[in-house]
């Protein structure tokens, strides 16, 4: 009797802590009446480059399909289809990609997310390795250009080098990836996506 009591305890705390979370959390940057003048435009006014972009591309949430291109050409990838998903999960602040290229098993992973004032991309590849790429906004904010920063694991089989996603409209997108294979030969693959749900 004396461990279930703990467990209800433990439990009822669990979700206390839950709901004041959720609370601080739906209230975050309200600090009462002093500043019920502000507007949503001044609040958006403050948000860095990093928040903007990530805020852009979080309107991507959803499935994809489309075509891909690649520099120089290969015979493995030729005409082959991409299918991707991009989830928004931990409360909004990470954006999960999701790729699977047409008759391969692999499906390497990618999460996006706010560090500070960078907008961050690990892509977990399937080359056994963990790049680690920052983000930059273009001038009329449709693009969003990933650069490498450093690298966890070993690059024996090569490694992502770069990343850069374009939004068209609603429904189509581009992304471009840089392959780094070994050698420093670099691979250059483009998505072009069309929204299916």
């Amino acid at each position: 009797m004396k461990s279930f009591r703990s467990a209800l305890t433990v439990a009822t705390l669990l979700a206390l802590c839950t709901i004041a979370f959720t609370t601080a959390f739906a209230q975050g940057g309200q600090e009462g009446n002093s500043h019920e003048g502000h507007s949503k435009a001044s609040t958006a006014a403050a948000k860095t480059e990093a928040e903007v972009s990530f805020d852009k591309l979080k309107t991507l949430a959803g499935s994809w399909q489309g075509s891909m291109v690649i520099d120089p050409p290969s015979k493995e990838f030729d005409g082959k289809t991409v299918e991707l998903t991009l989830r928004a999960t931990s409360m909004g602040n990470a954006l999960m990609h999701e790729m699977r290229v047409a008759g391969r098993p692999d499906d390497p992973n990618t999460m996006l997310y706010l560090d500070g004032d960078r907008l961050m991309l690990p892509h977990y590849c399937d080359a056994g390795n963990r790049p680690r790429m920052v983000a930059k906004t273009s001038p009329n904010g449709k693009r969003v250009e990933f650069s490498f920063l450093d690298i966890a694991g070993g690059t024996e089989y090569g490694h992502m080098h770069g990343a850069a996603f374009t939004v068209i409209d609603a429904n189509h997108h581009t992304e471009e990836w840089a392959f780094m294979e070994p050698g420093d030969k670099l691979v250059k693959v483009q998505f072009n996506l069309q929204r299916v749900q």
